[in-house]
């Protein structure tokens, strides 16, 4: 854990222990833990947490930036495999098997719970990896014409279902889950789609629709 610069010693204890009773809480059961929970599990007081980190959204932030630098790593990884179609299966793969394993992480991929200024440009920077990816592997043949970023808002909401509704039956039912949907992104299995995807403007909307204070 990254310790904060100009903190005295005791102040980075109390940080490191509410960044981890936060991970460990918010892995089990998700962003809504209530805080004071977060807090009694770190063995400090509520206002000790919030001395540390003013709202959710910075608690948030603290606990999953390591999430976040794994997701843009996974893009990078992915647009330099030398098959682009082979950088988006890595991608993917890669993002659910990181939702799947934390359903705290899986609720901030699905645009649920807060995001601070500094999430949000971690994120807005992932997103702009994400585009290329999905261009590449259009302009390769490989990924049907009509996909764009915005329809893979969709793949992570109902990868996020999936996850939620199987984690305790069948963990790794997302693998199928996947799998399908990414045979029905192939160019070859393409058909006329019914209506247009959603503009940016309409995503980033809809993504807003499902943060919560």
């Amino acid at each position: 854990m990254e310790p904060c610069r100009g903190l005295p010693k005791d102040a980075q204890r109390n940080r490191d222990l509410l960044v981890a009773a936060a991970r460990r809480l918010f892995a089990e059961k998700g962003l809504d833990v209530p805080l004071e929970e977060v807090a009694r599990s770190a063995g400090v007081s509520i206002g000790t947490l919030y001395n540390r980190f003013p709202d959710r959204a910075e608690l948030v932030g603290a606990v999953f930036a390591d999430r976040v630098e794994a997701t843009r790593l996974l893009a990078e990884e992915a647009l330099a495999r030398p098959r682009a179609w082979d950088g988006l299966v890595h991608f993917l793969e890669g993002v659910c098997a990181l939702q799947a394993a934390d359903r705290g992480y899986n609720d901030l991929a699905a645009g649920r719970g807060p995001r601070s200024p500094a999430t949000e440009r971690a994120l807005a920077d992932g997103y702009a990896l994400m585009r290329r990816i999905v261009e590449r592997a259009r302009e390769s043949g490989d990924l049907r014409p009509d996909l764009v970023l915005e329809d893979m808002v969709f793949v992570v909401w109902g990868h996020a279902r999936t996850v939620e509704a199987t984690a305790g039956i069948a963990p790794e039912l997302w693998r199928r889950h996947l799998a399908l949907l990414l045979d029905a992104f192939r160019a070859p299995a393409a058909h006329p789609l019914p209506v247009p995807p959603l503009t940016p403007e309409q995503a980033r909307a809809a993504l807003s629709s499902r943060c919560t204070p």
